[in-house]
């Protein structure tokens, strides 16, 4: 009987651990949450996350009405008036190609290190575009003066001045998007004749800084993007990945094409779907899109502190449970004493590494802090335990078993893709090496032995 009274203070104690392990996860969702805070600051006074649409062709029209009033003399006439229905015509390139390179910055705010870009580009489209045809031609319609539309989702980030070229010739750029309420710039151009072609070669050339992601909308017919970085962390996202690729340490190029018949990028243009810095920063976090189809590439670092460390903290229950169980093993293979409280100090120290961890990592790399507070950890359960199991060898032989814990948790950890076969793969070991070592112990006589013991 006491050996299962025993196992139950066992498991209580387990379960009380799991209070301040949920009281540091909530430690390090908010650390998280000051990081987000850190980067809406830098993307308020600088620039956030950016996105490119376009260029769009746009020209209003009005249509010419007839209409019968009567004069001064009650008469009846006719009068040819062009205030009637208005609206606009949108036309997209026939050919867009975009090739960039971002070059990647840092902005600090407080502990937290934001990752900014620099993209310098060229941005070319070609038009053919077909202006319909009156259709009464004693009714013409009024065709105003069209304009071109780049949408960029925070205007702020643009450096020096961008040059535009529209058939070799270059046009002065305007504030605005021109026929929406969205950020970006435009260029009035001459009023075209009903029924006529419009062919227009353009050239943007710009600088562009953006807050860690940038977004494309592929609105032409065919698309084509390339971007560069040395940056040799790329992550790719959105509704389109690229179909050449290369990355190494000197950094990524990446090319898309992209076909009109490939995506809903145009009806959602013509919808009223943008391509803003939420929509961008959605993309980046994987949330989808509300906004326009577009391609999308992040600047990230190769390992997220807080995200680690909250992975981490998940396998806390499994090492005060592990190490419990091994507490549990001892006191009744060998006959020792192990008072409550010292499970309860020994799984709070358990517990605070985890603490220690996300600490030490908003100061040194992951990988240092990760380190520092293991050895901290079991330096110091080492020292405690060779007094409470009556031998430094015990005490030393605990610490070796916690170092190869710790060992196998930070391979979890940076290997991501193959976390889950390694935790199965860790868990079976540890059940086995626990029924091999107690293949032979009677539990029947263990237990009444333990019961003439304590009685």
């Amino acid at each position: 009987m006491r050996l299962w009274l025993k196992i139950l203070m066992v498991l209580g104690m387990t379960l009380a651990i799991l209070v301040p392990l949920l009281l540091i996860r909530g430690v390090i969702h908010d650390r998280e949450a000051y990081r987000r805070d850190a980067v809406r600051e830098i993307a308020r006074s600088e620039a956030a996350a950016q996105g490119i649409a376009g260029p769009v062709l746009v020209v209003p029209w009005t249509e010419t009405v007839e209409v019968e009033e009567k004069n001064s003399a009650g008469e009846v006439v006719r009068k040819v008036r062009r205030d009637g229905e208005s609206g606009e015509w949108l036309f997209f390139p026939e050919t867009m190609a975009l090739e960039g390179t971002m070059k990647p910055y840092t902005r600090r705010r407080g502990l937290h290190e934001v990752r900014m870009y620099t993209l310098s580009g060229q941005l070319a489209a070609d038009f053919e575009a077909q202006i319909p045809r009156d259709a009464d031609p004693e009714l013409p319609r009024k065709i105003g003066r069209p304009w071109l539309s780049y949408g960029i989702a925070d205007v702020r980030g643009l450096r020096g001045s961008p040059r535009l070229q529209v058939d070799g010739a270059d046009a002065a750029l305007l504030q605005g998007h021109g026929h929406r309420d969205q950020p970006g710039v435009h260029v009035r151009l001459a009023p075209p004749v009903a029924g006529g072609m419009v062919s227009l070669k353009t050239r943007l050339d710009f600088e562009l800084a953006g807050a860690e992601a940038l977004a494309v909308a592929p609105l032409a017919t065919h698309n084509r993007i390339a971007i560069a970085s040395p940056w040799p962390h790329p992550l790719f996202n959105g509704a389109f990945l690229p179909g050449q690729r290369s990355i190494d340490g000197n950094g990524f190029k990446a090319i898309w094409e992209v076909s009109s018949l490939a995506t809903n990028a145009q009806h959602q243009y013509r919808t009223g779907s943008g391509l803003s810095s939420a929509s961008v920063a959605a993309i980046r976090d994987g949330m989808g899109n509300e906004g326009v189809d577009a391609i999308g590439v992040s600047l990230v670092e190769p390992v997220d502190a807080y995200s680690q460390a909250d992975r981490a903290s998940k396998y806390g229950i499994l090492f005060v449970l592990l190490t419990f169980v091994g507490f549990f093993m001892f006191e009744l293979i060998k006959q020792l004493r192990i008072h409550p409280i010292q499970y309860g100090l020994v799984g709070l120290a358990l517990a605070i590494f985890f603490l220690l961890l996300v600490s030490l990592s908003e100061h040194v790399a992951f990988g240092w802090a990760y380190l520092v507070a293991s050895v901290a950890c079991i330096g110091l359960l080492g020292f405690y335990l060779s007094h409470v199991l009556r031998s430094r060898a015990r005490g030393i032989g605990f610490a070796a078993m916690l170092a190869t814990l710790y060992a196998a948790l930070y391979g979890l950890l940076v290997s991501e893709d193959n976390a889950l076969v390694l935790g199965a793969g860790l868990l079976f070991l540890i059940l086995a090496a626990i029924m091999v070592v107690t293949r032979k112990v009677d539990w029947y006589q263990l237990s009444a032995r333990t019961g003439d013991a304590r009685g």
